[in-house]
């Protein structure tokens, strides 16, 4: 079954729901405009200083309020609001889809959770604190983009180049929802190609009940089972779904219930491995090597800054990426709503996902210069590697264990990237094995670009200012994570950044075509080369070698950069005979 989105959000800013990989019927969005303040003391402002709408970060402006939060500054949100006739249900829930850096939730005054971390969603019960009528809710929000603590990805007080603006507070949907007193909580969807089972798990919170796990396509029931609570496996038969891929997103609905508690999901059968044939190992999907041309995305959506202007703006875009003839996008050093990773599951775009980074600021000389002289780091040494904090490498842990729960039952995602040009990156080879502990069912990329230590399953290499040269070893896919980079000049009038200028967009497209023809199709049949990612989606700010520009039109012919893609595709089957 090919699922298709809807975008009826009821004049709520982003107001569709926010996670279909666990959804309820129960919803009551909290998007739109919320009092707020920003002052120096966490101690609640007499007076607020405006209005923001909400997901938006105050940097934006789609906000309303275009200002950067210091680090020494506080960000005090507040609205009412009053829960519908018959809402209740139980327990009430709030939940955060994220939130930068560290937030302090009140409810009529009272506190009711702390958070830590930009990235990751998060919920509090607030039934204990609500009253009759209108309740009020604050946020409290703290934010240093220059921590060396906390994941921070593009973020930076000063902007340029391939840093970009800081952003804070609240940029992902929030909302209520209701739930019985015995809930369901930590779904788990585990999909077997081999065997076309599905392992599926949940738990209780609140009490004991038996799980009902029943799988749809449409609305014919294929396979339904009784599980008891508490985290126990089902495996469910799922012969008759049709696999999951790029070429045939056949994704099927899910429907967990527990008492009067009902959740839906869905699931694609799908599989990612890597396979040695004539002594060169390949990306597996489904049991066949499959070539995957995608694009560096930075995940920053021109006036919202990290958050899109809507859900459709999302959907579209990945629309246009699809109809170029890419079948993947590397989601860099961000993680996006869920909502992002929903579309591409039901469009098919592979997903590869980077873990969010941090530490002290980089020495680029160090780190960047010294792999082009092939000259790597022992990333255990951690004061060389600007990890020297212990609460930071807690940190990167919490947050990568994280990520992984949050994104584990996304179909689209088949890799893990952990360490990304040597930024904060330690103990590589370690974190690889413990986060295999926790997902073994993708592939991982230990450290892209460079301070390779030799572990993880790809052979991760960045190539900028000279020639696409590879060499495979044998042990590990080659792919080449980061290349490109190409811009023209389109009357920008100001100071700008690209990997490599051209005076017009023909000058551009030659050369674009040129170096995919000329330098990446050899690699793939002489290499092997299994995966190419090209430096970037889009425009953001000063660095301007997109494919499209911030508001989403295409800088590249599009019939060209179809046969670029056909082109690659053919070069990789054929070298498979």
């Amino acid at each position: 079954m090919i699922f298709k989105p809807t975008f009826e959000g009821g004049g709520v800013p982003l107001g569709e729901y926010p996670r279909p990989q666990f959804r309820r019927d129960s919803y009551l969005p909290l998007n739109g405009e919320w009092e707020y303040a920003i002052t120096k003391s966490s101690v609640p402002p007499k007076e607020y200083d405006g209005h923001i709408v909400v997901p938006y970060s105050p940097e934006s402006a789609l906000s309303g309020v275009g200002r950067q939060l210091k680090s020494d500054e506080f960000m005090h949100y507040c609205r009412t609001f009053a829960l519908p006739e018959g809402f209740n249900r139980g327990r009430v829930i709030i939940n955060f889809g994220a939130c930068d850096q560290i937030c302090t939730v009140f409810c009529n005054g009272a506190e009711i959770g702390r958070h830590e971390g930009g990235y990751l969603p998060f919920s509090f019960d607030i039934t204990e604190h609500l009253k009759d009528g209108p309740n009020q809710l604050t946020v409290v929000v703290t934010d240093d983009a220059s921590s060396d603590v906390y994941g921070r990805g593009k973020q930076s007080y000063k902007r340029g180049g391939i840093w970009y603006t800081a952003i804070s507070g609240i940029w992902q949907s929030v909302w209520l929802e209701s739930v019985p007193p015995v809930f369901l909580d930590g779904l788990k969807l585990v999909p077997d190609y081999e065997s076309k089972t599905l392992c599926i798990s949940c738990r209780t919170v609140g009490g004991e009940g038996a799980i009902d796990y029943a799988i749809y396509d449409g609305e014919q029931l294929i396979a339904a089972r009784r599980g008891a609570a508490g985290g126990e496996v089902c495996t469910l038969n799922v012969s008759t779904c049709k696999p999951w891929s790029p070429d045939s997103p056949e994704l099927y609905r899910v429907v967990i219930e527990c008492g009067t508690d009902r959740v839906e999901s869905y699931f694609g059968l799908r599989s990612f491995s890597r396979q040695q044939r004539s002594g060169r190992q390949y990306f597996i999907l489904n049991g066949k090597p499959v070539f995957q041309s995608g694009l560096l995305d930075q995940g920053y959506w021109g006036e919202g800054i990290y958050t899109p202007a809507s859900n459709r703006e999302m959907f579209d875009c990945l629309v246009k990426v699809k109809a170029l003839g890419f079948n993947m996008l590397r989601k860099h050093i961000k993680i996006e709503p869920m909502l992002w990773y929903y579309y591409c599951d039901i469009l098919g775009l592979l997903v590869w996902q980077d873990m969010v980074n941090g530490g002290e600021k980089y020495h680029l000389l160090r780190l960047a210069l010294g792999p082009f002289l092939n000259l790597h780091l022992d990333d255990t040494n951690y004061k060389k590697m600007g990890r020297g904090n212990a609460r930071s490498r807690r940190q990167y842990r919490i947050e990568a264990a994280g990520t992984v729960g949050a994104l584990y039952n996304c179909v689209c995602i088949c890799q893990w990237t952990l360490f990304n040009e040597g930024w904060g990156q330690f103990d590589s080879l370690k974190i690889c094995e413990q986060m295999r502990a926790l997902d073994g069912t993708r592939l991982y990329d230990h450290a892209s670009g460079w301070q390779d230590m030799g572990g993880g399953d790809f052979c991760s290499r960045h190539v900028y200012f000279r020639k696409v040269k590879l060499k495979n070893d044998g042990v590990r896919i080659l792919a080449l994570t980061e290349f490109g980079g190409y811009s023209f000049k389109n009357g920008e009038g100001r100071r700008v950044f690209s990997y490599k200028h051209f005076a017009n967009r023909q000058k551009f497209m030659a050369a674009l075509k040129g170096l995919y023809l000329n330098e990446v199709v050899p690699a793939i049949r002489e290499q092997a080369l299994c995966a190419a990612v090209y430096t970037q989606l889009s425009d953001v700010e000063d660095e301007v070698n997109g494919i499209f520009t911030p508001d989403w039109q295409c800088k590249v012919d599009g019939d060209e950069m179809r046969a670029i893609n056909s082109a690659l595709y053919a070069a990789f089957e054929q070298s498979l005979i």
